[in-house]
Protein backbone atom coordinates (compact mmCIF):
# COMPACT_ATOMS: atom_id res chain seq x y z
CA UNK A 1 0.00 0.00 0.00
CA UNK A 2 1.25 3.58 -0.54
CA UNK A 3 -0.40 5.36 2.34
CA UNK A 4 -0.51 3.84 6.07
CA UNK A 5 -3.64 2.96 7.58
CA UNK A 6 -4.96 4.87 10.51
CA UNK A 7 -5.31 3.33 13.73
CA UNK A 8 -7.23 3.43 16.48
CA UNK A 9 -6.19 6.35 19.26
CA UNK A 10 -5.74 5.16 23.02
CA UNK A 11 -6.56 7.43 25.74
CA UNK A 12 -5.75 6.70 29.63
CA UNK A 13 -8.97 8.32 31.36
CA UNK A 14 -9.82 7.54 34.60
CA UNK A 15 -13.62 9.58 35.27
CA UNK A 16 -13.84 11.72 38.28
CA UNK A 17 -17.04 11.45 40.13
CA UNK A 18 -18.30 14.18 42.37
CA UNK A 19 -18.46 13.19 46.06
CA UNK A 20 -20.76 16.25 48.26
CA UNK A 21 -19.40 14.73 51.40
CA UNK A 22 -15.99 15.65 50.39
CA UNK A 23 -16.45 18.99 49.47
CA UNK A 24 -19.46 20.34 50.48
CA UNK A 25 -18.43 24.17 50.25
CA UNK A 26 -17.64 23.74 46.43
CA UNK A 27 -20.69 25.37 45.42
CA UNK A 28 -19.75 28.77 47.18
CA UNK A 29 -16.45 28.61 46.29
CA UNK A 30 -18.30 28.27 42.61
CA UNK A 31 -20.72 31.36 43.06
CA UNK A 32 -18.17 33.74 44.76
CA UNK A 33 -15.57 33.05 41.83
CA UNK A 34 -18.21 34.06 39.28
CA UNK A 35 -19.35 36.94 41.10
CA UNK A 36 -15.56 38.49 40.95
CA UNK A 37 -15.25 37.48 37.28
CA UNK A 38 -18.36 39.12 36.50
CA UNK A 39 -17.18 42.36 39.02
CA UNK A 40 -13.73 42.80 36.77
CA UNK A 41 -15.98 42.00 33.98
CA UNK A 42 -17.80 45.09 34.04
CA UNK A 43 -15.01 47.13 35.87
CA UNK A 44 -13.13 47.07 33.13
CA UNK A 45 -15.97 48.69 30.87
CA UNK A 46 -16.32 51.50 32.70
CA UNK A 47 -12.71 52.36 32.16
CA UNK A 48 -13.32 52.74 28.54
CA UNK A 49 -15.16 55.57 28.20
CA UNK A 50 -12.42 58.17 30.03
CA UNK A 51 -9.43 56.27 27.73
CA UNK A 52 -11.83 57.82 24.88
CA UNK A 53 -12.23 61.12 25.91
CA UNK A 54 -8.24 61.27 27.25
CA UNK A 55 -7.28 60.00 23.74
CA UNK A 56 -10.00 62.59 21.71
CA UNK A 57 -8.40 65.85 23.84
CA UNK A 58 -5.01 64.58 23.28
CA UNK A 59 -5.57 64.36 19.55
CA UNK A 60 -7.82 68.02 19.31
CA UNK A 61 -4.47 69.50 21.36
CA UNK A 62 -1.97 67.99 18.29
CA UNK A 63 -4.19 69.14 15.55
CA UNK A 64 -4.66 72.87 16.95
CA UNK A 65 -0.87 72.68 18.20
CA UNK A 66 0.46 71.75 14.53
CA UNK A 67 -2.27 73.14 12.34
CA UNK A 68 -1.21 77.07 12.49
CA UNK A 69 -3.50 78.35 14.37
Amino acid sequence: MITKRPRHRVFDFTPQHYDPEKDPDNREKRKKRLRLRYQRKHARGKKLPIFYIILFIIILFLYLKFSGN
